[in-house]
């Protein structure tokens, strides 16, 4: 049965998994592929700690490929010209040569650079190749290293990467294989709030731009605080993710994991899945997690209009409801080959009010061998009826980023349904791929009748519609309808 499922996911799926990017606000990411000789090829840039932090590392390594996206193939030989820029300023730029394709380089940062070209203080250590005049490679037993203001502040990095040669250090490429991958820099800003039983720390964790402007609402227990950002058209088509993470002591009862969380980001409410709350990372802290993605920060562009592609700020809100009475299913994972347990456990879990026929919110948990979580699960689903076997809905590759995903779910009815999920690997294909945590397992969910639910929802005051009406009649002017307006923003 298990060979039989797994052929199905493979037969439903494969074309989803070669070429999927890390992008935009993580450790890694890998290019889009150009053809080069009738082949597809591409750059990936990865970082070591993927989770680089300010302030709790003096190095980094990173790590950059020049490979076959077709085969998965590292090209040997390879010139590359390398440059790290942090928003429009140039950080470092140099020549490298290496002869397996697989160019590492240690980052040392330093943070007292006074030059206004910030590229100044950077230096870069390593031998000159022989046959590639200017281009620096690490002979055997020594390590390239580039020491400047490089990952010294939090933000995203562009790691710009050209092909300059291949196969060879003296061949030359017609025309220069350019690519653009972009890394994260997480950073931690604490603020002290005063909420109504004692002072609070909350930590938030930035890994795109530095948080301003953080505020607590006593009433509402809400959290809020802005970001820059450029909502540009054409800069959103790069971003994959945007990730913020709001960490709260597991004693302040407003945020805990038996409450339904709403965030908002520029006023707009986001979609399942982009907040993902995690008790289980740090001991004694709850962690909420913004993972905006590209397709998001799309649809927030096209309610708010074009205007709002002008912003330079991104603001987030998140305003915890009500306490919610969970269901909980855990099972385990087996390799599909040997049928043994490959030491991944999972649970599902769900609101109990919800029932047949609802949109049902299903998050799902990957632990690893030690019960930690395991971030960047590759996995696929199908739900089918127990009994026939019918297939009700089914997915292409999913990446559980932060190892706890939601996937919203159609229960048809008050029938016992099976939910299988494939986990193919940790990591992106093509980046830092492993498949030692593939297997399969399956899960039997009865939902039972809908309860009925009570919604979060906005409203809007009677005084703010009795100004909308007299200004749609002329009897206010549109400076006084503007003011109105300001003020309920604020």
């Amino acid at each position: 049965m298990k060979k039989e499922l797994f052929a199905y996911f493979m037969l439903a799926i494969c074309p989803f998994l070669i070429g999927d990017a890390a992008g935009h606000g993580l450790g890694g990411d890998v290019a889009p592929p150009i053809n080069f000789s009738g082949a597809n090829v591409t750059v990936s840039t990865s970082l070591t700690p993927s989770d680089l932090t300010i302030g709790e590392i003096d190095k980094a390594s990173m790590a950059i490929r020049f490979f076959n996206v077709d085969t998965n193939q590292t090209l040997e030989k390879v010139t590359y010209r390398m440059e790290v820029w942090r928003n429009d300023n140039l950080l470092a730029r140099n020549l490298y040569y290496d002869l397996d394709g697989n160019l590492d380089i240690e980052v040392r940062p330093i943070y007292d650079c006074d030059e206004p070209k910030l590229s100044k203080c950077t230096t870069y250590y390593g031998a000159e190749h022989p046959t590639a005049p200017g281009a620096l490679y690490a002979r055997t037993g020594e390590t390239l290293i580039v020491k400047g203001p490089l990952f010294d502040k939090g933000g995203l990095y562009n790691i710009r990467v050209d092909i300059e040669g291949a196969t060879s250090p003296k061949t030359l490429i017609g025309e220069t294989l350019s690519y653009d991958t972009f890394v994260s820099v997480a950073q931690k800003q604490i603020f002290t709030v005063q909420t109504a039983m004692a002072e609070l720390d909350v930590v938030v964790k930035t890994y795109y731009d530095e948080i301003r402007d953080f505020k607590y609402d006593k009433n509402s227990d809400a959290m809020s605080f802005n970001m820059p950002f450029n909502w540009s058209p054409d800069y959103i088509e790069q971003v994959a993710i945007v990730h913020e993470e709001i960490q709260v002591p597991n004693t302040f009862a407003p945020y805990n994991g038996e409450r339904e969380f709403v965030g908002y980001v520029d006023g707009v409410q986001l979609d399942y899945g982009v907040l993902v709350f995690d008790p289980f990372t740090y001991e004694g802290t709850n962690i909420v997690h913004f993972l905006v993605t590209g397709k998001e920060l799309k649809r927030i562009n096209d309610i708010l209009g074009s205007e709002h592609e002008e912003q330079t700020t991104m603001n987030f809100r998140i305003v915890p409801g009500s306490t919610v009475s969970k269901n909980t299913l855990s099972f385990y994972m087996v390799n599909v080959d040997t049928k043994e347990k490959n030491g991944v456990t999972m649970d599902i879990s769900w609101d109990s009010s919800y029932g047949s026929n609802d949109d049902i919110p299903f998050e799902i948990t990957f632990f690893g061998p030690q019960g930690e979580i395991i971030p960047n699960i590759r996995y696929s689903y199908i739900l089918s009826e127990h009994e026939s076997n019918m297939v009700i809905s089914q997915s292409s590759e999913i990446l559980a980023f932060e190892g706890i995903d939601t996937q919203v779910l159609n229960i048809p009815d008050d029938k016992t349904y099976r939910l299988d999920i494939l986990i193919f690997g940790q990591g992106v294909v093509g980046l830092d791929f492993d498949p030692k945590y593939a297997g399969i397992g399956s899960a039997i969910i009865e939902v039972g009748t809908s309860v009925g639910r009570t919604q979060i929802e906005a409203t809007l005051p009677e005084w703010i519609k009795s100004n909308a009406g007299w200004w749609a009649a002329g009897e206010i002017d549109d400076e006084t309808f503007v003011t109105a307006i300001k003020y309920l923003i604020n």
